[in-house]
Order: C-alpha cells, then structure tokens, then sequence
C-alpha cells in the first residue's frame, strides 16, 4: 500500500465527519429563520418549504446530508467495503431518497396528495428504512462496532413507528409531538452516521 493510498483511508472519514457536521448548519438556520411559522414540535421537517427562504435552506440541508451520506459511503469503500454490497447500496439508496424528496417537496397540511406529494412520501419511507438497515448490516460485519449497531436499532425502531404514524388508519390519531418525533429520528439517523464514519476511522487506523 503506498503512502497516498494510506493518507486517502485515514482522511476520507475524517472528511466525511467533517461534511456531516457542516449539513447540520442549514437545518439549524431552518429552526432560526422559520421559527415563528413552523411549529418544531408539531409540524414535520419538510414544512420548512413553505416560509420564505425556507425551500432553499431545506434543499441546501438534505443535498447536504445527502453529500455527506456519499462521503461516508466513500470512507467505507476505502477501507474495503464492496461497491455493490447490500450496505454500499443501501447508503446510496438513502442518499438517492433525499434528493428525490428534495425536487418532489410535500404537500401542505389538509391539501389532498399531489403527484409531488405522493413521490416525496414514497422517496422518505424508502429513506428511512435504507440507512438504518445499511448501519444493523454494516455492525454485522464490525461486531466491535457497537455503537453503529445500537444506533441502527434505534434509528430503525423510530423510522418504523415514524412510517406507521402516516398509516391511514392511524394518520388521523397521530398526536401532536409528530414533528418533535421526527426531530429525534433525524437526530439518531445523524448519530448512526457519525458512528459509521468513527468505525471507518478506527478501521483505517487499524
């Protein structure tokens, strides 16, 4: 292995922490800018699309952590994880899914389900089952790696009790705290991916 090639495993997931924390910045600016128009604990993320300015920081936040997922993945394909495996592409599905969600935004609260409505909820189901399956399977190839795998757990517990609460027979009982709810889900799933990119870390290192 020469020298560059061992920079380039020892940097990438530095690099991907690095781009993590930085997607965080528009999501925070969203909490700022919007707060007096979107309830956090009622309303979900995406609502951020409709105050002012807000499509834009909610773009710049999901095609950031969209980028950042990538990077990620990248750290992990550095230290040999295969292209096509079911974690590779479950990351990049996951990262596919917020774009998509991105250029196909939702719909207003009581508007009936439109086209982009309808693609931006299959695009976040499809989201939020593909990154925590991809952390449970990438923990069942590092054992050691209990933190990526406790996170996976409950990253996918919480998008599972997220996806039911839009079920039909039960989006009309959802309570209140659903935008709190999702909140937490997003914070576990950056948590996940923050404890991925430290076990890539910890394998270049090794």
């Amino acid at each position: 292995m020469t020298l560059i090639t061992r920079k380039a495993k020892a940097t990438a997931p530095a690099i991907a922490a690095g781009a993590l924390a930085f997607s965080l910045v528009p999501i925070l600016l969203l909490h700022l800018v919007a707060a007096g128009a979107i309830d956090p604990v009622r309303d979900v993320i995406s609502d951020y699309v409709f105050p002012p300015g807000g499509a834009v920081l909610l773009a710049a936040a999901s095609l950031g952590l969209a980028g950042a997922s990538l990077l990620v993945r990248h750290a992990l394909l550095k230290q040999g994880l295969p292209k096509r495996s079911p974690e590779s592409v479950l990351i990049a599905l996951w990262a596919a899914g917020l774009v998509i969600a991105t250029f196909f935004p939702t719909d207003p609260t009581g508007v009936e389900t439109s086209f982009s409505g309808a693609v931006h909820r299959y695009a976040g189901a499809a989201m939020f089952v593909c990154l925590p399956l991809a952390g449970w399977l990438l923990a069942r190839r590092q054992p050691e790696a209990k933190a990526v795998r406790w996170l996976s757990l409950a990253s996918g517990a919480a998008s599972l009790a997220f996806l039911l609460a839009h079920a039909p027979l039960l989006e009309q009982s959802v309570p209140e705290f659903l935008g709190l709810f999702e909140r937490v889900l997003y914070a576990l799933l950056y948590a996940q991916l923050f404890a991925v990119a430290a076990m890539a870390r910890t394998e270049a290192a090794a």
